[in-house]
């Protein structure tokens, strides 16, 4: 029986907070983080692979583990800087002074934003404790805020963590829409045209849902379809942490 893996955080390690400038072969750690989401925008999570990285860089693959210790240790890295990405849309108007639904709805719309941006995302998010400077400086800011509007003990990470889990819950979805397109080298036109004729043998029982899968297709822009359904989701949701916070749990 093989022993237990033991999970280790490149933010944790003494060593991963000096090598910040440039290493031995003059690339610095935040060009390897750069060429590294470009890498993984371009062609997806399985794409990444230090000498593929090293080639892209003009270096040698030893040159990248100046700066961490393996393959995992670089997802930490590029996971934290694209969430720094949310971070930014609390630097609107307002900042920290905006009420809890004002910093809940730039976190959410944040998020969701930053997860269809950079989809291979949604294969990091939930596998390892988030611990980079960037998350928990967002999670931080929303903690205090909820704490701030009101919210007290396990409320405030109840509340916080259903927002969170609803943006993921809705967003990873639609990567997975996107992915499937991508992989059959279909338009969302022809995806679509597919799936409501695949729906009309499959469901011949349920015309309702055939009815209302056409309503939804039938408008003239999806995605626009796809963030009025997400705005919708959110709004109930912030109503009925505002009904909890004001006393009203009916």
């Amino acid at each position: 029986m093989s022993g237990k893996q033991r999970f280790t955080s490149v933010w944790a390690r003494e060593a991963a907070r000096r090598r910040t400038g440039r290493g031995p072969t003059g690339l610095s750690r935040d060009q390897i983080v750069r060429e590294a989401i470009a890498l993984l925008d371009a062609e997806g999570a399985d794409s990444l692979s230090m000498r593929r990285l090293a080639a892209r860089l003009g270096s040698g693959a030893t040159s990248i583990y100046w700066y961490v210790d393996n393959k995992e240790e670089l997802l930490q890295l590029v996971t934290d800087e694209v969430v720094g990405e949310v971070n930014r849309m609390f630097a609107e108007p307002y900042g920290d002074a905006a009420h809890w639904r004002e910093v809940a709805s730039r976190y959410a719309y944040g998020l969701r934003d930053m997860i269809l941006r950079h989809p291979w995302v949604a294969q990091q998010i939930g596998t390892r404790p988030n611990l980079g400077p960037n998350w928990l400086e967002m999670t931080a800011r929303m903690v205090r805020s909820f704490q701030e509007a009101g919210f007290t003990g396990r409320d405030v990470d109840y509340a916080v963590g259903a927002v969170g889990a609803f943006v993921i819950g809705s967003a990873l979805p639609e990567v997975a829409w996107r992915n499937g397109m991508a992989k059959m080298n279909m338009t969302e036109e022809e995806w679509v045209a597919a799936c409501r004729e695949e729906l009309r043998r499959a469901g011949d029982e349920y015309p309702g849902l055939v009815a209302a899968y056409d309503e939804w297709t039938a408008q003239e822009d999806l995605s626009v379809a796809r963030k009025v359904a997400f705005d919708y989701g959110l709004v109930s949701m912030l109503d009925g942490l505002e009904a909890r916070l004001s006393g009203d749990r009916r």
